[in-house]
């Protein structure tokens, strides 16, 4: 019976981490309207801000139980998770959304390694292999004929790291800790950490930013659903699934994200990047397939 539900809750968090790349995917498309509009690191500041007031409203009563090592997770791997989405946002206003969602998905290939340092774990050839092809195919997205690269596909790259490590960090963590109570702690380190950097980094906030209903609906969207909900059902499905698997199903993300674009941007992919994104999902899938256990 507990074989049972334990399948059960398996399923229902790959369904859920399904959803997470759907709605990160067409996030996308949110962002790069909205960079026309706002500050990068503003843009970061306000969406988490919305979604750790969100989260303080939801399971603000759970901070009772806060004890010194959920506070020191919550910050580790808040800071990544804030760092990350600062330089993807800041990247997306350098380059299109469907190359900024193909570079992130990077963090899929570089998960492994990651737990490899981590965990002592050495990797098996075939995401020694994954990581080879995955670098010719962010070569082919990223480089300019003259082998150049674009400040905002560079930046695109930095931030799959910077997920990569967010990931390898929360799967470690919510194995022990209450994912919502490390989500929420992430939530107000991101937040905290946008409006502490974007006067430094974006100058004073321009007056009469907010003033448009479209763009106040977009922060509420990035906030609530794509930052709340996303951050909230990635913590708790990562309990119940193996980072690998994991990885996979939100590397989706890069696809939707890819669509989103082409349909509602008109984005148009040159023959070179497609190629790019195509050799990038094999690099993906093949760092994903499981080895079938004898038995």
């Amino acid at each position: 019976m507990s074989d049972a539900k334990g399948s059960n809750k398996a399923l229902w968090s790959y369904i859920g981490l399904f959803a997470v790349a759907m709605i990160w995917g067409s996030a996308f498309v949110v962002v790069k309207n909205a960079l026309d509009t706002v500050p990068p690191t503003y843009m970061v500041a306000v969406r988490f801000s919305i979604a750790a007031i969100g989260m303080l409203f939801i399971f603000g009563r759970k901070l009772k139980g806060l004890n010194k090592r959920n506070l020191i997770h919550g910050i580790i791997v808040g800071g990544c998770l804030f760092t990350a989405y600062l330089v993807q946002t800041i990247g997306c206003k350098y380059t299109t959304a469907g190359k900024n969602a193909f570079l992130t998905a990077t963090y899929i290939i570089i998960v492994p390694f990651l737990h490899w340092f981590l965990k002592k774990k050495r990797p098996e050839i075939r995401l020694f292999i994954a990581a080879v092809i995955g670098l010719a195919g962010i070569g082919l997205i990223s480089l300019d004929s003259d082998l150049s690269i674009g400040i905002g596909d560079l930046l695109t790259i930095i931030c799959g790291f910077l997920f990569a490590m967010q990931i390898a960090f929360q799967d470690i963590f919510v194995k022990e800790d209450d994912p919502t109570l490390i989500c929420l702690i992430e939530m107000i380190v991101s937040g905290v950490g946008g409006w502490i950097c974007a006067p430094f980094i974006d100058g004073p906030l321009p007056k009469g930013t907010f003033s448009s209903i479209e763009l106040i609906g977009s922060m509420l969207f990035l906030g609530l659903v794509s930052s709340l909900v996303c951050q909230l059902l990635q913590s708790v499905c990562q309990k119940y699934t193996k980072p690998e698997s994991a990885s996979l199903i939100m590397s989706t993300e890069s696809v939707f994200g890819a669509l989103s674009s082409m349909i509602f941007l008109k984005e148009r992919m040159s023959l070179k990047v497609l190629l790019g994104c195509i050799i990038m999902m094999v690099a993906i899938v093949l760092s994903q397939v499981q080895k079938k256990e004898k038995g």
